[in-house]
């Protein structure tokens, strides 16, 4: 399997184009604020073709990019129906403006072909499968999307910005909630396998087993605590 991940823009939002192998179809996940060029440098290196676009949830760094990688390649995107909005109204998810410069330079609406996605769906896009998990918390249409074990390749989870390195998303934004955000890394991330691979929204890639034992929500979450403090205020 190949996984071409890089960070993108004003926020370091990740993006990774996921493909079974080098010169075959793909998926990219979260083409976020000026994450154009680093996939179309992406897609001719690996040589890869891609079918679809999803997102994690719809916070202007995930998907400024999304109306032109969509447009380019003509490939739908994929979003939870509770955070389709904000690809046309990014400042509401905000609950402020984040700029008129910046605005300057977003492509704010939907791409053409715009697919929901919903809690527990199977989706099978260029030769690989994904889980979706709902995951409200950082914002009410979050998602994760888990591919499963094989023979050589540990699962991968791609967590967006409910978990990070030694840490979880803020819930402080419109449509935040931390005892939403406190359930979902009980419910979708506490069942996962040590081993597993963890490619988030912001920061570095880690694994299930290393946050179990050290990331401070996590440990409260698996000791059956609610954290009283605020999230960090990572990403946006």
């Amino acid at each position: 399997m190949l996984i071409a991940g890089f960070p993108a823009g004003a926020w370091g939002t990740n993006c990774y184009l996921v493909a079974p192998a080098a010169g075959e179809e793909c998926v990219i996940i979260d083409p976020g604020h000026q994450a154009t060029e680093g996939v179309e440098e992406a897609l001719k290196k690996h040589r890869l073709k891609p079918v679809a676009v999803v997102l994690t949830h719809g916070h202007i760094d995930h998907v400024a990019s999304v109306v032109p990688v969509c447009g380019a390649h003509d490939v739908p995107a994929w979003i939870h129906p509770e955070d389709r909005y904000m690809m046309s109204d990014p400042e509401k998810a905000l609950g402020r403006s984040i700029g008129m410069p910046l605005m300057g330079e977003l492509t704010v609406g939907e791409p053409d072909d715009v697919k929901e996605l919903t809690d527990g769906a199977a989706l099978s896009l260029a030769g690989l499968d994904f889980s979706v998990s709902h995951a409200p918390g950082h914002t009410k249409g979050s998602v994760t999307f888990k591919m499963p074990e094989s023979v050589d390749v540990p699962s991968v989870f791609f967590s967006g910005d409910l978990l990070f390195a030694g840490s979880i998303g803020r819930t402080d934004l419109p449509g935040g909630d931390m005892d939403e955000m406190l359930e979902s890394l009980a419910r979708v991330c506490l069942p996962l396998d040590d081993s597993t691979v963890v490619l988030s929204g912001h920061g570095p890639q880690t694994t299930i087993g290393r946050e179990r034992a050290s990331n401070p929500y996590l440990r409260e979450v698996a000791a059956g605590l609610g954290s009283g403090r605020p999230a960090p205020r990572r990403g946006m």
